[in-house]
């Protein structure tokens, strides 16, 4: 691939309002609690997963920056009071046109790792600040969360090799570029994605398509030219037609000192060695290989073994290799102190403003993870981890939050600790228990 870019990550600024990325019941309630006069009620509602998809140990927390920059732009101006004035009373449109969050939100910072139950966001204030920003903070956790979980499974099966993220025409082109981010913060190490570079600062990189070989009268010609604008360093596809013959093309166009071949079709753990013993023979021994096509963390995992230095991935990595969604859901769990429970069947949920913290071994293991009321922190038995952090004070974000790689390396501290069972691809249970000590719940 090309040298990638070397900008900072960091997070950036939603431009526009991101008052209408919600559903139109958020703001049904909250006219008819403006109009019965609970609105002003204090409350707190977390954001948490029930369980955890099929097939995974743990969950990563990803789009806490960006759902804090769209919380900033979670205003609503003219033109979003004009769509809504047909459907609002003039109480409502009122009290949006001076809306802004004025509350306290605090979470886990992001890059942690969460299980079911994990209070991952909790939001406190009045209801009527607090409930219009269910759909938001669903809408990225549930995407982020998935992607970045997906990620980092690829991330742990791939070790040390590279990882390229290159789904974004399998994706909305927003989806892409948030799908980049958070692919990032969990390992991988570059995108594709030009908008993910400027929004982000993520690395990006990238060569040539087939149809850039095909534009050409010979493969020879088409490497040539490429090579004649990027340098001995690019990377060469040489899977148009005849891998064996594109191989050789590509060192005869770069010589022995080519960058990369790409590989994006066949048997890739058999065309690998291949390609690594024939590279070898024409004295291109530093000429890296970089596999593709239809690459998910089960297939990494398979050619670990093979001779492969980096993996390209799309279309897995940005629909969150079969889990497209955390299963996060928003819940009010407390009104004016006092704790609220849902308890329809398969759908419960825990009352009570709670907080978490993650135990350890001496050894620096992860051994259960903690819930409990708001206030009610247990003995520390010496390893100890509190889970919240403050991420807003009376509707001001907070200073110095770490960064996006500041929080991409939280989550390789994170995954560290866990028992080895936890980053297994089986099925199973989480990678740790949660225990509840919640009055009335038995863990």
């Amino acid at each position: 691939m090309t040298q990638p870019s070397t900008t900072v990550p960091g997070s950036a600024v939603v431009p526009g309002s991101t008052a209408l990325l919600t559903d139109h019941y958020e703001l049904t309630m909250l006219q008819a609690a403006l109009a019965d006069g609970t609105a002003d009620r204090v409350c707190s509602f977390e954001l948490f997963a029930r369980r955890l998809p099929g097939g995974r140990r743990y969950g990563v927390v990803a789009g806490t920056g960006r759902f804090l920059d769209a919380l900033d732009a979670f205003v609503f101006g003219d033109a979003e009071l004009a769509r809504l004035e047909p459907v609002l009373d003039r109480r409502t449109l009122d009290y949006l046109a001076d809306y802004r969050f004025d509350g306290d939100i605090v979470g886990y910072p992001e890059g942690e790792l969460f299980f079911p139950g994990s209070p991952v966001l909790s939001v406190t204030g009045s209801f009527a600040a607090a409930v219009i920003l269910e759909t938001l903070a669903l809408s990225v956790f549930n995407h982020d969360c998935a992607i970045a979980a997906a990620a980092a499974r690829m991330s742990s099966s791939a070790g040390d090799r590279t990882l390229i993220e290159m789904g974004s025409r399998r994706a909305h082109e927003e989806a892409a570029v948030a799908s980049a981010r958070a692919a990032y913060l969990a390992g991988f190490d570059s995108t594709s994605n030009l908008e993910a570079g400027r929004r982000y600062g993520i690395p990006t990189g990238g060569t040539a398509a087939h149809s850039f070989t095909l534009l050409h009268d010979t493969e020879e010609q088409a490497f040539a030219a490429q090579v004649a604008s990027l340098g001995t360093g690019t990377t060469l596809l040489v899977d148009t037609y005849d891998i064996t013959k594109g191989i050789a093309n590509a060192i005869k166009a770069a010589g022995s000192s080519l960058g990369a071949i790409r590989i994006d079709s066949g048997d890739l753990g058999v065309l690998a060695r291949s390609a690594r013993d024939q590279l070898d023979a024409l004295g291109a021994k530093q000429t890296r290989i970089v596999l593709s096509g239809d690459l998910d963390e089960y297939a990494i995992a398979a050619l670990r073994a093979e001779p492969v230095d980096v993996y390209g991935v799309g279309t897995s990595v940005v629909t969150g290799s079969g889990a497209p969604t955390a299963g996060m859901v928003y819940k009010l769990v407390e009104v004016d102190g006092r704790p609220v429970e849902k308890r329809s069947e398969n759908k419960a949920s825990m009352g009570g403003r709670k907080s978490a913290l993650r135990r350890h071994r001496s050894t620096g293991t992860a051994t259960e993870e903690v819930v409990y009321l708001y206030g009610r922190e247990p003995a520390d038995d010496g390893h100890d981890l509190p889970l919240h952090v403050p991420l807003v004070r009376a509707g001001d974000r907070v200073d110095g939050l770490p960064n996006l790689v500041e929080s991409r390396r939280h989550l390789k501290r994170a995954l560290i600790t866990l028992p080895w069972e936890g980053l297994k691809l089986s099925k199973g249970d989480p990678a740790i228990p949660t225990t509840f000590l919640l009055p009335g719940h038995a863990s």
